[in-house]
């Protein structure tokens, strides 16, 4: 099966539609799918649900979508920089469904192993566990949490081989794994694409199963907050 497109909006085609639910990897900037977030706001679709750690900033990564009002509802652990993210918040215009960050990564982890549902003590007695199930184990307190499946996951790899195994770069592996195999149907996009048998089987972070369109590009990696000391 042939794997490797042209162009974001090519490994996009004919996954799109109004109302579906996307899997978004990285961690602040860190990682993040620019290109394929890019596509889909060149592609117009709308009233999406995503399920990323963030949403970017104003004018980069998942922000853009939030500037275009195409996201309907976050499934997210941090506002963060995001000026807009929370001003659509506040105002009511974005519905926010905030995750302790162990519990979302969990849940996107779940769902891709096929886990309808996990206990977790993490958010007992705050407003996470509003309306959630509560169960005793050992004479402590648990919240029920439902694993997440999308119907697509947008990623951001270092490396791939033609069969879809990746390898991230250290830090930018964050939440693309758990949120590569929560996603119905994976696009990858890549620094490099090489050929199968390239990666020694112990190094690749993300088997090619779970990968189903590839692509290779240029990317910005902004830094979200650059820190730097006095001359």
């Amino acid at each position: 099966m042939k794997k490797v497109y042209a162009s974001a909006s090519a490994a996009l085609d004919g996954l799109l539609h109004d109302g579906m639910s996307i899997a978004a990897g990285g961690f602040g900037l860190c990682g993040i799918p620019e290109l394929l977030i890019a596509a889909i706001k060149d592609a117009s679709t709308k009233d999406i649900t995503i399920a990323s750690n963030n949403c970017g900033v104003v004018d980069f990564g998942l922000g853009v979508l939030l500037a275009t009002r195409q996201i309907k509802k976050m499934q997210s652990s941090y506002v963060g920089e995001n000026a807009e993210f929370m001003r659509q918040f506040l105002s009511g215009e974005l519905e926010l469904e905030f995750n302790p960050q162990g519990t979302l990564a969990e849940r996107m982890r779940a769902g891709g192993a096929g886990i309808p549902g996990f206990y977790t003590k993490t958010g007992v007695g705050t407003v996470i566990a509003e309306g959630k199930e509560h169960k005793d184990f050992n004479g402590e307190t648990y919240i029920l949490e439902t694993g997440i499946v999308t119907d697509l996951a947008i990623v951001k790899a270092w490396k791939a081989d033609t069969s879809g195994n990746l390898v991230f770069r250290k830090t930018a592996r964050n939440f693309n794994v758990p949120a590569a195999t929560c996603g119905r149907v994976c696009v990858a996009e890549v620094e490099e694409i090489v050929p199968v048998g390239t990666f020694d089987p112990d190094c690749i972070h993300l088997p090619g199963i779970y990968v189903h369109r590839i692509i290779q590009g240029q990317h910005e990696k902004r830094i979200e907050q650059r820190t730097v000391r006095s001359a």
